[in-house]
């Protein structure tokens, strides 16, 4: 995958460097939003097929994002369309959020609790892992059941795993061993 992270990054740094002239916040989510609408497997296959020309897969790719496109982010996707590189949009979007987070001093924070979480809840997760990187985080929160309970958290490239599952696997290990 390093592969693609290379392809994607001067993709990635384009973009950014044409959204730090505008709107950061308003390039950020349509940028999401184009990642979103390029992972989708229908239009994978569609840019795979060889009959579908450059001009026609950035027509459909433009009208499936349901934000209306400006005239800087037709020419992007044109430029991936031609380039055969509309299929890298999720790692361009990954990218992109890492340069604007760097430029912000913040972190995204992936949030996995076993149960739904309310915002105050939420809200009380990030503070505290604030004070421990000394910066903004931004949260998304996903439920995942098989947690039993607590919370796993990853910031970055460090993971925060308070989970039942995790605690019950490390006594199984600690049995076992």
């Amino acid at each position: 995958m390093a592969e693609l992270a290379t392809i994607a990054r001067p993709y990635a740094e384009a973009l950014f460097r044409v959204a730090k002239a505008g709107s950061l916040a308003a390039w950020s989510d349509l940028v999401t939003e184009m990642a979103q609408v390029a992972a989708h497997p229908e239009l994978n296959a569609l840019a795979q097929n060889p009959s579908v020309s450059h001009a026609k897969l950035a027509e459909v790719f433009a009208a499936a994002v349901k934000t209306p496109l400006s005239i800087e982010a037709q020419n992007f996707v044109k430029t991936l369309a031609d380039n055969g590189r509309l299929t890298l949009l999720p790692q361009i979007a990954e990218q992109f959020h890492a340069l604007k987070n760097a430029q912000e001093g913040s972190a995204d924070a992936h949030i996995v609790s076993a149960f739904e979480m309310s915002d105050a809840q939420v809200k009380d997760v990030i503070s505290t892992l604030e004070k421990k990187f000394g910066r903004k985080l931004n949260p998304s929160v996903e439920v995942d059941n098989s947690l039993i309970g607590g919370v796993r958290v990853v910031v970055g490239d460090e993971v925060f795993d308070t989970s039942v599952r995790a605690k019950l696997q490390q006594l199984h290990a600690a049995l076992a061993a």
